[in-house]
């Protein structure tokens, strides 16, 4: 359920957790750090995972706290693996990570929340993305992950099928200002088309996407950002030919070293088979 509201000069200066409370009926000062740690809280369409973040007067406020009643059964994920500190999920294709606020619709944070109780979102993948996530189940967990995140000490590798012919390379251009990084591996020559093994450094929003458009070699079956070459391809692709096959990192609690793998999703396997022939 999304609650939205105003701030008013009454609360200038006040914490997202003091404010929150006010305006949104029965929810605890406890359970708004919960739903801030948890990814839910935007402030002006602007995701905040800061309590202590003070807020301004006419600043909009919207809080997430699950989402409506829907009339058909959402997209659900793979649980890999899930112990008292993490969980390790396998997001399909057109399930949100999070909620946002174009949306509030199920997302997959609200339904790790239902299952599991106490989950904290660590980063998120594209809608029209598959593949592995890493979720918190503690605020330590959280931070520690997040840090690591930050750090880029985290192994991500994606399976992107490109428009043309790619070569290997490492890609590093600046996305709105920040630095980008995105290293590229031909692994197959396709008709019309490249499967790549893509390995992120940094994460910005949509850089594998934005990275490989910039050289000329977009996404199949991205029309965002000129992959939808619909002409190229028989059969047309199912869907945006993004996956993320590859997570590793170290565990917040043992220091263990920990990596999951997914296999390409069977509607774009039989695709790409389509296209070797």
């Amino acid at each position: 359920m999304k609650h939205t509201f105003v701030v008013d000069d009454a609360d200038d200066g006040l914490r997202l957790d003091q404010v929150i409370p006010k305006h949104v009926a029965g929810l605890s000062r406890r359970k708004a750090r919960a739903v801030i740690d948890a990814g839910g809280v935007f402030v002006d369409r602007a995701r905040v995972k800061v309590a202590g973040r003070t807020v301004k007067p006419k600043q909009q406020i919207e809080v997430n706290l699950g989402s409506e009643a829907r009339t058909e059964p959402p997209l659900a994920p793979v649980i890999v693996h899930v112990d008292d500190h993490v969980i390790v999920a396998d997001k399909p294709a057109g399930l949100v990570t999070a909620p946002t606020p174009e949306s509030d619709r199920g997302d997959l944070l609200d339904q790790l929340q239902r299952s599991y109780g106490e989950v904290y979102l660590v980063h998120r993948i594209d809608l029209p993305t598959s593949g592995l996530l890493v979720f918190a189940r503690t605020r330590d967990a959280n931070k520690i992950l997040g840090d690591a995140f930050v750090a880029h000490a985290i192994d991500r590798e994606y399976r992107a099928v490109a428009v043309g012919e790619v070569a290997a390379q490492t890609i590093d251009r600046e996305i709105d200002g920040r630095r980008a990084i995105t290293h590229v591996e031909p692994l197959e020559a396709l008709a019309n088309a490249t499967l790549l093994g893509v390995r992120l450094e940094t994460g910005r929003t949509h850089q594998i996407r934005i990275h490989l458009a910039g050289l000329g070699n977009p996404i199949a079956g991205d029309p965002q950002h000129g992959g939808e070459r619909s002409r190229l391809f028989t059969p047309k692709p199912p869907r945006l030919a993004l996956h993320a096959a590859v997570l590793g990192f170290t565990h917040p609690a043992t220091g263990a070293k920990v990596r999951y793998e997914s296999a390409i999703p069977a509607e774009l396997a039989a695709w790409i088979a389509r296209l070797r022939g």
